[in-house]
């Protein structure tokens, strides 16, 4: 196998990453040959898309929430496959892995996409690239586009296997708001040395770079969504009060307890003269370097330094016992007045186990730490090797405005514990706010933040009520080493347009794209320490919009369907949590796949004029069948007695009769859903949605961007495209707006309904739809020539019934409104005559509840 072609295109465009991997390969042999694709990615990444093309034919992923992809996960793993694609690699990458058969002389192209927001450290972005092709590769590339309306100040490029030879194949260059790097080695550069066929391109491609800041806030406004970005820079350093609390039990002897040591003394060299410190020890017993806090001179640092030295490991961990000691002493510190009023007050936590002496139950830890703390200080949780319960570190650490961080147990044990402290050494502000309009903002992202660390950045980004409000004020606090910060930044939709005039390098919607990736990112973060309705509120607004945005996060899975030749293998890519561990994978054994029904969840729509779509997983393919009727007539959808769901719709026509048409074309202008135990009713048209909660009414345009919970109800409007709904047993659906142009002689606008997660439903449920999502099974006989040369007819057997049908396609709008993608279907004719219950006439009700 040769891979003759790899590009790795990356656009930037304020912070936001776009990358598309493309590889193509080619068969020289002359039998066939199992061709791998190896692509490792950043861990804060989410997958987008995936297809691999054989021979001219597309084999594309498809990403669906993780219990629709039970059943192909269920049959790989039968076949004894490896059913994940995706696993954990390293310390800041994931590796999805597809492999697939090729025949002699085929050639196969591999795409792969992923978008992710690149944070600032230390005062650069960093977009790292892993490269690692495993052969020499003739058309080798990497290419990257940034565009920063801000401006860009500097620009790096680096690789970990560049060689003096291969410096030179690295093309770097930035002016004003654009930066390009780019790196193509010929064949020569590539090897590791002269006519050896080893390839040297193997680690890290870095691309780092900073912006220009006049201002502490950056803020964009497109398509009704904004981000603002803020970085306040030369302000005085706050003085810091932080404890140290430390694991000495017995399993830190050795490697671990010298390498936390030799960490420690290097962070004491870097703790300013104005900052307060000291040191809790615990194993079965707790122990301190000093009772209270001690502020940071030269002797005093001598004096820990020895203090530091001497730190052996013995005994049990009681972790809570630690914890609470340290809290004690940063209380007393504040309330005897002993640090400045103005200052960042922070705990950091390492442990290598899980607690065993003294109160071990973590839930009691969790709630007495987080009692303790009330607010005031932030934690941070550090986990070392794969002992500790990660879970519980990173739950604790969030309910104490901190974060958890995994230190990996390899030789730089010490780098990687100078390096977290480094992130949060430098406190410039404490308590900031950036604070919105609430009536002009919907779905805000986070917008508080205990503290905003020297050389970091602060992004909150938002929707706004009004999709063509072009204008935004933003009223910014905080509390510095001096003074308070109190200002306000105004910022109009006409400033962002002049900085984004250079369209080549913009990617579409990237704002809106922005803002769904860092909602999820924080929806999911808050997921981990929710129970209850409130995580069940979480899941479900996070999972909507990883669909929606086709994001291949903790909730969904990307489904990858190989060819006939390779006997329809399916595997799964998932996106591994920290949580689910830190060396293993494939992340399909993670607790989220313990979650499934016993009943697969089948797929079914209804769009067009109406076209309606039935997913038979278990055949790898589809049914499809029109309904014919009058416009004004009202046609069931579904009806589920159990939970009490309905979906209805009602017919409308062209706006004038097509003369040359047999059967005149109709289409769903009017959806009513309803659940009559929650007691709301949706009624959906072209131009408005309105929800009835009892007597009360409420209503939006298409024109809006909403996301709405109330009554059991979930509701996200996606302006001018399409809404997702989940109601009550969490049944959800998608209806897609399809537009015409106003002055359309002949057509109108209409809906068309999508189902998400039938396996929601009863067993009862039935409808036009609804009898569809039981398991349907069908055989196929005697294919031949139809009246079209292109769409062969067949015999089908289902429901014992013998039917003359035809090889076909019906549109799926759910992606692509305007244009649809082919889905390939047997199509039973006669307004589905033998395939559905009784004869269509029979779902005609006499109102749209």
């Amino acid at each position: 196998m040769e891979i003759y072609s790899m590009k790795i295109d990356s656009k930037i465009t304020s912070r936001f990453a776009h990358n598309v991997i493309t590889s193509r390969a080619v068969n020289r042999g002359n039998v066939s040959k199992e061709v791998f694709f190896d692509v490792e990615l950043p861990k804060t990444a989410f997958i987008t898309n995936f297809s691999m093309t054989i021979d001219g034919v597309t084999y594309p992923g498809t990403i669906k929430e993780k219990e629709a992809a039970k059943k192909q996960y269920e049959k790989a793993v039968s076949r004894g496959q490896t059913a994940g694609l995706v696993k954990a690699s390293g310390r800041k990458t994931e590796k999805f892995t597809v492999s697939v058969n090729i025949k002699a002389a085929s050639k196969v192209t591999f795409e792969l996409t992923y978008e992710e927001l690149l944070k600032r450290k230390s005062g650069k972005y960093e977009m790292f690239i892993k490269v690692k092709p495993k052969q020499l590769v003739k058309d080798f590339e990497i290419e990257v586009d940034i565009f920063e309306p801000q401006g860009i100040t500097e620009l790096e490029a680096e690789g970990t296997f560049i060689t003096n030879e291969l410096q030179n194949a690295i093309k770097k260059t930035f002016s004003g708001k654009k930066g390009h790097v780019f790196f193509k080695p010929t064949l020569d550069q590539q090897r590791t040395c002269e006519n050896c066929s080893q390839s040297l391109l193997d680690g890290d491609f870095t691309v780092r770079y900073d912006v220009k800041r006049t201002t502490p806030d950056n803020l964009q406004i497109v398509n009704g969504y904004f981000v603002h970005f803020f970085a306040p820079t030369n302000l005085p350093k706050l003085s810091k009060n932080i404890i140290f609390v430390l694991d000495t039990s017995g399993s830190m002897h050795g490697r671990e307890m010298e390498q936390t040591k030799e960490a420690l003394l290097k962070i004491l060299d870097d703790i300013k003269e104005d900052d307060f410190f000291n040191f809790v020890l615990f194993e079965s017993e707790i122990s301190t370097w000093k009772e209270t806090l001690i502020k940071a001179t030269p002797e005093n640092l001598d004096e820990a330094r020895k203090f530091v030295r001497q730190i052996s490991a013995d005994g049990s961990t009681n972790l809570h016992g630690g914890l609470m000691r340290g809290i004690d002493i940063l209380n007393a510190a504040h309330e005897e007045n002993l640090v400045p009023k103005r200052s960042a007050s922070i705990i950091i936590m390492l442990t290598d186990g899980q607690p065993n002496v003294g109160i071990s139950n973590t839930q009691e830890i969790e709630k007495a730490v987080k009692k303790a703390i009330d607010g005031r200080y932030t934690l941070y949780n550090l986990g070392f090797g794969s002992g500790v319960d990660y879970g519980f570190l990173e739950r604790m650490a969030l309910e104490n405005k901190g974060l958890a961080r995994r230190i990996y147990p390899d030789s730089d044990a010490a780098l990687q514990l100078q390096g977290f402290y480094d992130e949060v050494s430098n406190p410039m502000l404490i308590d900031v706010e950036l604070n919105y309009p609430e009536n002009e903002i919907s779905d805000l992202t986070t917008n508080s933040f205990k503290h905003f660390y020297d050389g970091s950045e602060i992004v909150v980004a938002g929707r706004f009520v009004d999709s063509n409000q072009n204008h935004l004020s933003v009223d910014v606090k905080g509390e510095g080493a001096n003074d308070a910060l109190s200002y306000t930044v105004q910022q109009g939709a006409e400033q962002t347009a002049q900085a984004f005039q250079e369209q080549q390098y913009i990617f579409g919607e990237y704002i809106e794209r922005l803002w769904a990736y860092l909602t999820i990112e924080q929806l999911l973060e808050k997921r981990i320490t929710a129970t209850g309705e409130e995580k069940e509120n979480l899941t479900a607004q996070a999972l909507a919009l990883s669909l929606l945005y086709k994001f291949v996060t903790p909730l969904t899975s990307m489904v990858v369907t190989k060819p006939e030749e390779n006997d329809n293998e399916e595997g799964i890519a998932d996106k591994p949590t920290e949580a689910a561990g830190m060396f293993t994978g494939p992340l399909v054994a993670s607790p989220l796949y313990h979650t499934y029904v016993s009943r697969p969840t089948w797929y079914t729509s209804v769009d067009g004029d109406p076209h309606f779509i039935i997913s038979v997983p278990q055949k790898k393919d589809a049914i499809c069948f029109n309904i014919n009727e009058n416009p004004g007539m009202i046609l069931n959808l579904i009806n589920d007695p159990v939970t009490g769901i309905t979906v209805n719709g009602e017919l409308i026509g062209d706006k004038r009769a097509n003369s040359d048409a047999k059967i005149q074309n109709s289409y769903f202008g009017k959806l009513g859903i309803a659940n009559k135990h929650l007691d709301v009713k949706l009624t959906v048209t072209p131009e408005t949605i309105t929800i009835q909660n009892g007597d009360e009414k409420t209503s939006f345009t298409w024109l809006d961007s909403v996301t709405l919970q109330q009554a059991g109800l979930t509701l996200i409007i996606n302006r001018k495209k399409n809404l997702v709904l989940s109601m009550g047993s969490g049944a959800s659906f998608v209806v897609v707006l399809h537009q015409v142009w106003k002055k359309h002689p002949l057509h109108q606008d209409f809906l068309g309904l999508y189902t998400l997660k039938s396996d929601k439903l009863s067993e009862q449920t039935h409808g036009l739809l609804g009898q569809f999502f039981r398991p349907i099974d069908f055989t196929i006989l005697e294919i031949h020539p139809g009246s079209d040369p292109k769409k062969p007819d067949a015999t089908m057997i289902v429901k014992n019934n013998e039917l003359t049908v035809t090889r076909g396609w019906q549109k799926d709008y759910r992606r692509d409104p305007k244009h649809g993608v082919d889905i390939p279907c047997w199509f039973v004719h006669d307004n589905g005559a033998g395939l559905i219950d009784g004869v269509h006439t029979d779902y005609i009700v006499s109102s749209l509840f």
